[in-house]
């Protein structure tokens, strides 16, 4: 069964929808690797990391989102000048979506941004359990079982969802780019050298916690 889910961020400005949602829809991953990690650092956001270090993320068609409310708080960070976009609300610091270009036609979504709406439904009920855990090197402490090796299946399943995105159009409408000119709707800044490496005693096996 599909269904529309809200997406909010945490104090409620930006608000918009996933359309046609469920387990067969998304593809959801937890994901340890340290520029996930870096990135909710720098946000002040950390408390939405596991105790390992891993975001848990639903990837979704662009076609599928939408935000009706709240753009003017919309930005994006770039961890390097050639670094995927991370969107979050400035509002708030609540990850909005991770992207590449649109010719990659995914969007990456912290969970946090489905379950601060009203009367939102457990997130294995909508988008089923995490299908994988990848990037595990990059974990606080011990890697969780089968986090270094994604599974063949994992893999297949993640290129398969890309492919047939693409194949059926569903890259656009893009909720983060502007199809004519496929530049970004809303700011992107990129962290300083200086600004990234002060990130990295905070991420990884060894990060350092209060």
């Amino acid at each position: 069964m599909t269904r529309d889910v809200e997406l909010q961020c945490r104090c409620g400005n930006v608000h918009g929808w996933l359309r046609d949602a469920s387990p067969a829809a998304v593809n959801r991953v937890v994901c340890y690797c340290d520029d996930c990690q870096a990135f909710l650092h720098h946000l002040g956001r950390a408390d939405l990391l596991d105790e390992h270090g891993g975001s848990d993320i639903v990837q979704v068609a662009p076609a599928a989102i939408s935000f009706d409310r709240g753009s003017e708080h919309i930005a994006a960070l770039r961890l390097t000048p050639k670094a995927i976009y991370r969107w979050y609300a400035g509002c708030c610091k609540t990850p909005l979506g991770n992207t590449a270009t649109p010719r990659l036609p995914f969007v990456g979504i912290v969970t946090e941004l489905f379950q601060r709406a009203p009367g939102a439904r457990p997130l294995d009920e909508v988008f089923g359990a995490p299908r994988g855990r990848v990037f595990g090197k990059f974990a606080v402490g011990e890697p969780p079982p089968g986090s270094v090796r994604p599974s063949v299946r994992f893999i297949a399943r993640t290129v398969g969802k890309l492919l047939g995105w693409k194949l059926r159009g569903a890259a656009w409408p893009h909720p983060f780019f502007d199809r004519e000119s496929g530049e970004p709707k809303y700011p992107v800044a990129a962290l300083s050298t200086a600004e990234r490496e002060a990130l990295r005693p905070l991420c990884g096996p060894r990060a350092a916690r209060a």
